[in-house]
């Protein structure tokens, strides 16, 4: 998947400075309705993350609206809250105005652009973070940590005889699991 090394960037980022992150390919269950699991994750979610980079259509097809529609949710839930400073929304996106053309009700909203980048989503999510009170690590702390957990995890997964292609597939959760592993054991555990 394109996005894949941009949404890994993030989760990792997330995790090393020490939160949950919460993403609806978390749990596998066919029986969930997707948006209504969404919605929840969201509501129960104090601050949220969302990337408009990917709304653009390829020539003929219709453009994925589905993360201005969860962006629409999450704005929602703010304007709901008793407390609105409880609530927290980053919005990022590849180029800065571009998602304007499609969303001009938020053209003057504060979007951080990456560029497609994933160290450019990480610098504006630490910084964001670190605006409310959390991620007390540099960016280039946590780029190098996220080096070395792809370093650790990828070895780590050949010695258990995965190949390649499993490794590429794994699912969102084994992920996850990996990135919080490799943080609780001291960022730098040994797999021998």
């Amino acid at each position: 998947m394109e996005y894949q090394p941009l949404l890994e960037a993030i989760l990792f980022c997330l995790i090393d400075c020490d939160l949950t992150p919460r993403i609806a390919t978390e749990r596998l269950d066919s029986g969930e309705v997707r948006l209504t699991k969404i919605a929840e994750l969201i509501r129960r979610s104090s601050l949220s993350i969302h990337d408009l980079s990917r709304v653009h259509a390829a020539q003929g097809r219709l453009a994925r609206l589905n993360m201005p529609f969860e962006l629409g949710i999450a704005y929602g839930f703010l304007l709901a809250s008793e407390r609105q400073d409880s609530r927290a929304l980053l919005v990022i996106a590849k180029d800065k105005y571009l998602y304007q053309q499609a969303l001009s009700d938020i053209a003057g909203w504060d979007i951080r652009p990456h560029g497609d980048h994933p160290e450019e989503a990480v610098r504006h999510i630490r910084t964001w973070l670190h605006s409310h009170g959390l991620g007390d690590r540099s960016t280039s702390q946590i780029l190098g940590d996220y080096t070395g957990y792809q370093e650790w995890d990828y070895e780590r997964l050949l010695d258990e005889g995965w190949t390649e292609k499993d490794i590429q597939e794994r699912e969102t959760l084994e992920r996850l699991e990996a990135m919080k592993q490799w943080r609780d054991t001291g960022r730098a555990p040994s797999f021998d």
